[in-house]
């Protein structure tokens, strides 16, 4: 993806299984666990770059020590940020008193955060500033040890608005209106019930106040507690929590959206938002990590049991496939393969947009996330290249020469690295023009890397979505090196319907294709279609969620995706443009072939896998009509 669309949030939670002291024993510090998070934040740092935060917890601490730690920051070096702090506190004690260093008990009741469990996260706000007040993880504070919460996740509710009232009905006074305020308080609520339960209980029973408590975090049913709080809920969802006694929990949405991993053994348990940060962090065999199930919890208890429960039911499986094509670490061995397969897939049409002129094409890609693709272009070329050499040897069979046979076997497809992308560029020119000339220069070329007005240039890129780094930048730069043809290749089919599950593309002009099928719709003067989509999303603004119809599929189906992806070339070709231009795009059925296990595929085909999808698209095509620029949830 050429241009920046913010998105995901990544967590990783560790839960030590043994004290302290074995650690220090066997890997000869007491800061394993702090370690361990360090590696797993870093190797998830692709999931957040507007801030990240972690947080501790430590058991069995006398009453009035501290025992919830947490830093974070919203700088642009956040994980760097944290774990300096947390340096820090090591260096002093070093520099004062080394010995301490490993001395267990010391280090737990004086260094914050030295602890049991720990919950890390990594923000990429899809909304909201970059404030502290948005970086996870959030705590919800209580004098009742087993009624405070820590929380984080990787999560968008399409209902918070619906959620936010809710919990007015139950009678709090929320402070703010996000997502993830909501979601704190209501979990919170239900975790205050399960509290006041439990004390009753025990009190019925005759226990004095002073046993009530650790009675209560033996018996908390949190299973229960995320039943009741996510009833309501909906959204993509991969939520992560901690109690202040020492139980945890990671929650994963119904259809299993957003995605999240697991591995424990008698030492550790682990969660992450990425297979291979833990793969990689503790050198377990891929079969070992699991893949938390749709609708499920990962529940530890305080005395290290580790259980998989359902809280909700189960529904279709609709994983994000934009997580395949471009958000998730391509070191994961299944994402590697498939977007190898998108690559591959995309041959045909790659071959067909340069009239199967192998000898005249570079072959390329923009970004680097794209590479994974790029291989698999390359090798299905080599392919169709092998089948022409076997064409041309047998062809030859009676008047083959060294010379002749040279030259067939040296047929194969040309690639080149033929753009380079700068730095981020920051300036301080706010006139349109000047600002215009520096997002130009945000990618380089390789000169000399192909035959001036000979030579076809094919690019390959992870998705286009609005286009405009495209049009303003990557074609103008490209066409400096005077090729005859510039083929764009995209491994995403046409982006066409807004997400509201935690990825930043809520307004349907953000997408190219929209804006493309619309002009279509005025230059074949089928405008009345755009008013009878109006109408009808007029008419059922009013109806729950579950009763909407994506109607802006309406929108669409005039046309082939061959015709848009031609609008959609002539919209993005800047007017000064020597070379030609041509956009193709992956097929939604070889999206489907490419990542079979991965169906959510909203963003293309408008098939939203819960009802506040429907609403959300209906609300933005409405938006759009009546000019305003706002998100639609």
């Amino acid at each position: 993806m050429s241009e920046r669309i913010n998105h995901e949030c990544g967590i990783a939670l560790i839960r030590l299984r043994k004290p302290l002291e074995f650690y220090l024993a066997k890997y000869g510090t007491a800061f394993y666990g702090l370690n361990k998070l360090h590696l797993l934040m870093q190797k998830q740092h692709n999931r957040g770059q507007d801030g990240a935060g972690i947080a501790n917890i430590k058991f069995d601490l006398e009453p009035g020590h501290q025992y919830i730690n947490r830093i974070r920051s919203d700088s642009d070096s956040a994980i760097k940020d944290i774990f300096s702090t947390v340096l820090k506190q090591f260096e002093d004690v070093s520099e004062r008193n080394p010995e301490r260093l490993t001395d267990v008990e010391w280090l737990k009741s004086n260094i914050p955060v030295i602890g049991e469990l720990y919950l890390g996260h990594l923000r990429y706000g899809t909304f909201g500033k970059n404030t502290m007040m948005y970086i996870h993880p959030l705590i919800r504070e209580s004098n009742w040890m087993t009624k405070n919460l820590v929380l984080a996740g990787n999560f968008n509710m399409t209902n918070v608005d619906e959620l936010f009232n809710k919990l007015i009905d139950l009678g709090q006074y929320p402070v703010a209106t996000s997502d993830t305020v909501t979601i704190l308080e209501k979990i919170g609520h239900f975790l205050d019930e399960e509290n006041e339960e439990l004390y009753q209980k025990f009190k019925e029973k005759g226990y004095p106040k002073r046993e009530i408590s650790p009675k209560i975090a033996k018996s908390i049913n949190i299973q229960r507690i995320l039943r009741n709080s996510a009833k309501y809920w909906d959204g993509g969802y991969v939520i992560a929590g901690m109690l202040g006694h020492g139980d945890a929990f990671v929650m994963r949405d119904p259809n299993g959206i957003r995605p999240a991993f697991f591995y424990y053994d008698d030492e550790i348990v682990v969660a992450t938002s990425e297979r291979p940060a833990i793969q990689t962090t503790f050198n377990v065999p891929l079969a070992d990590i699991q893949e938390l199930k749709p609708g499920y919890a990962l529940i530890i208890k305080k005395d290290g049991h580790v259980s998989e429960k359902v809280y909700k039911k189960p529904l279709e499986k609709k994983s994000c496939s934009f997580e395949r094509i471009y958000f998730s670490r391509g070191t994961d061995k299944d994402i590697y393969r498939e977007r190898k397969t998108l690559g591959k897939l995309l041959t045909p049409a790659i071959l067909k947009a340069v009239n199967y002129d192998i000898e005249n094409t570079v072959f390329s890609y923009i970004p680097n996330t794209a590479i994974d693709a790029f291989y698999g272009l390359m090798k299905e070329l080599d392919q169709f290249c092998n089948h022409i050499k076997k064409d041309r040897i047998l062809e030859s069979a009676g008047s083959l020469t060294a010379e002749k046979l040279d030259n067939i076997l040296n047929f194969r497809p040309r690639m080149e690295k033929v753009a380079v992308k700068d730095i981020k560029l920051r300036t301080f020119i706010t006139q349109e023009n000047q600002r215009d000339d520096l997002v130009a220069h945000v990618y380089d070329i390789t000169y000399g890397s192909i035959r001036k007005g000979k030579d076809n240039l094919v690019v390959i890129d992870d998705s286009i979505v609005r286009g405009t780094t495209l049009k303003q930048s990557i074609l103008r730069i490209l066409d400096r090196l005077e090729p005859n043809l510039i083929v764009i290749a995209s491994s995403a089919p046409q982006i066409r319907y807004p997400d509201c599950y935690g990825i930043d593309m809520a307004k349907l002009t953000d997408f190219i294709a929209f804006r493309a099928a619309i002009e279509i719709l005025k230059e074949t003067h089928q405008e009345s279609i755009i008013n009878e989509v109006y109408k009808k999303a007029k008419a059922q603004d009013h109806l729950p969620s579950d009763k909407i119809v994506n109607f802006v599929k309406e929108i669409y189906e005039p046309f082939t995706a061959e015709q848009i992806s031609e609008k959609i070339t002539e919209l993005l070709t800047p007017s000064d443009m020597h070379a030609k231009v041509r956009i193709v795009y992956q097929t939604i059925e070889d999206l489907h072939e490419a990542c079979p296990n991965s169906k959510g595929d909203w963003y293309f085909t408008g098939d939203y896998p819960t009802p506040g999808g429907n609403k959300v698209v209906n609300r933005a095509f409405i938006n759009y009509i009546e000019g305003r620029n706002v998100r639609a949830y």
